[in-house]
């Protein structure tokens, strides 16, 4: 997750000025450059011959388990028809039934979903294909602060006090066993879709989709929870003979929550995102119309667009209010609403910022006070005051700061609740199963997770938290970690390697932009730094005649004394268009540079 934080820098997104002297800090300390394996060469002469593009461009396409013609084709030009079959689905045709059964007796069905951008964007979804079809379907979003997360109580039974038979549960409910035997014994039937790892055991609802299951055998494990919920749809219109066509609509949602949920962008994800950033670029719907204007986002929308730009303000209508604003806005139909509905979710996201720039500062504080905070190989912080809303905002902010799994703790409705993220291959989730006796309840995926347990575990548990972490990670997964997926040379980069380039995209986990290294390049001597900390330059390679390339570099003005003394350097890079004063051109987004040794430089 730390990698898509630096690429706000890189979309010139405004920051609050603690999290600049975050990255001048950062990305001043010493990262691993690693070269990621290189395909057989014996496949890639022969995929060579048949794509006939750059050796280079090959080689990115081995590393993502691409080695035919026919794989090729389908990664550059996506396709609909990719998508699974649903009912693959384990349970999906039980689901199918149990809506089929309760539209036809018209029954009252309770779309019910997470708070968060995968479980507002899930309701909305499953919410808005019902209501075409009946009127007795409603939505439900749990209040973060009085409900907590997931299935609660209070929501199963507001749904039988109020009439509603089925509840839909989206990005949410795989380990909500109690749960579920009290919507039993209250008469409620429940479908689950969700994606998170489930337990030991299963909720007794009626059908329990999630691809994750030991027994489902779908052949794509990595949907978002909205994701699950598009397949649930697709199902129904698949029985029901209603064409595709109909679903495409709702694809714009599906890619918001796969680029929030920062699942990975790979096979299934990697279509749906692809079309759905097609619809949110060609017809947005009025919500997010109104989220991209007050964002001021007029460019070709991409991932990371999404990531910072539309998912922090769909978040703060949970973190702040409550997530049912954030389902309001994006089922709204009518502009004038939208943009009034979007006008208070970013006074909403206004405040965000402030609470997260303030614990930021006091969880810092904290760390900085903590005399045996260095000798430690996880960040565990609490404060019972901090707002539960942004915590999981603050543990990215300490994990990027420090590089290390981090937890930040808070109190909230008579429990302590914690929200986990981890450093590269690093597991966080297993790490907190293995204090499972110390905790009410724990959920996630291997990069992120959320917790709650009672406040007087808290002790216990950051002792326990810290020394599973010292038995099971390794050292270098302490160190920040830049993977490089292939060498080239500054004349390599041309308008045709660019344009097929691109159309790796949409870029994500799992297919991230790829990152180049250029040898001992030099500046031309216009090297300058311009902004907070950034290194403008103007590259070339003498030693093979390779022209001039510009390249920025984030944070890295520390470097310029040196480049202004023409040192050679080594640079890891992306490859990008930057359009300036009307004009475009290629540009590289340097991630870190390395200055030769004394010796290499008398070689040169």
């Amino acid at each position: 997750m730390s990698i898509t934080y630096v690429n706000c820098l890189n979309r010139h997104l405004e920051l609050p000025v603690y999290l600049l002297k975050f990255f001048n800090s950062q990305w001043n300390m010493e990262k691993r450059w690693v070269i990621k394996s290189q395909g057989d060469p014996e496949i890639a002469s022969r995929l060579a011959a048949d794509l006939r593009i750059n050796p280079i461009l090959i080689n990115l396409l081995l590393q993502r388990g691409i080695s035919t013609y026919d794989e090729a084709k389908r990664f550059f030009r996506p396709s609909l028809d990719d998508l699974h079959d649903p009912f693959l689905m384990k349970d999906m045709d039980v689901a199918i039934e149990r809506i089929g059964e309760a539209l036809a007796k018209k029954e009252h069905i309770l779309v019910y979903g997470d708070y968060d951008v995968d479980g507002t964007t899930a309701v909305s979804l499953v919410y808005t294909f019902l209501k075409s079809l009946s009127g007795n379907i409603h939505y439900y979003i749990p209040d973060r602060y009085k409900e907590g997360y997931g299935i609660s109580t209070q929501g199963i039974d507001w749904a039988k006090e109020n009439g509603y038979s089925l509840i839909i549960a989206l990005d949410c409910g795989i380990k909500s066993i109690d749960k579920i035997d009290y919507a039993n014994e209250k008469g409620v039937d429940f479908i689950i879709c969700d994606h998170h790892r489930p337990g030991n055991e299963l909720p007794k609802a009626v059908a329990v989709l999630d691809p994750k299951r030991l027994d489902c055998n779908y052949p794509y494990k990595e949907l978002s929870g909205c994701g699950v919920g598009f397949k649930l749809i697709q199902a129904f219109a698949q029985l029901n003979e209603m064409p595709f066509s109909q679903l495409e609509q709702y694809l714009d949602l599906v890619a918001i929550s796969i680029a929030a949920d920062i699942v990975p962008i790979t096979g299934e994800n990697r279509v749906l995102a692809y079309f759905g950033l097609q619809q949110l670029n060609r017809d947005p719907r009025p919500g997010i119309k109104a989220i991209l204007e007050l964002s001021g986002m007029k460019r070709e929308l991409v991932i990371n667009d999404i990531v910072f730009g539309i998912a922090p303000r769909i978040n703060a209508a949970g973190r702040i209010e409550h997530g049912g604003k954030a389902v309001e806005l994006m089922i709204q139909k009518q502009e004038d609403l939208a943009n009034f509905l979007g006008d208070g979710i970013d006074e909403q996201n206004t405040t965000r910022k402030g609470l997260d720039a303030l614990i930021t500062d006091q969880a810092l504080q904290q760390i900085v006070d903590d005399k045996d905070f260095h000798s430690r190989k996880s960040t565990v912080v609490y404060n019972p005051e901090w707002h539960k809303g942004v915590i999981g905002i603050v543990a990215s902010r300490l994990t990027d700061k420090y590089y290390r799994p981090t937890i930040v703790l808070t109190k909230s409705n008579g429990h302590v609740s914690g929200s986990a993220r981890s450093v590269k291959d690093f597991d966080v989730y297993n790490a907190i199963e293995s204090c499972a006796d110390l905790l009410d309840q724990f959920g996630g995926h291997m990069y992120a997770a959320g917790l709650t347990m009672k406040e007087e575990n808290v002790p216990a548990f950051i002792q326990r938290f810290e020394e599973v972490v010292q038995k099971t990670i390794e050292d270098r997964m302490l160190v920040r970690e830049i993977e490089i997926d292939a060498e080239l040379n500054l004349q390599d980069i041309t308008p045709q390697f660019y344009r097929i380039l691109n159309q790796f995209a949409p870029f994500g986990p799992g297919n991230m932009s790829p990152i180049f290294k250029v040898s001992g390049v030099r500046d031309n001597g216009r090297g300058k730094v311009v902004g907070n900390n950034h290194l403008k330059l103007s590259l070339e390679q003498r030693e093979i005649q390779s022209g001039m390339f510009d390249g920025i570099a984030f944070q890295l003005g520390h470097h310029h004394p040196q480049v202004e003394q023409k040192q050679s350097f080594d640079i890891v890079c992306h490859v990008e268009e930057n359009t300036y004063n009307g004009r475009t051109s290629l540009q590289l987004n340097i991630k870190d540079l390395k200055f030769s040794t004394k010796k290499e430089l008398q070689t040169t």
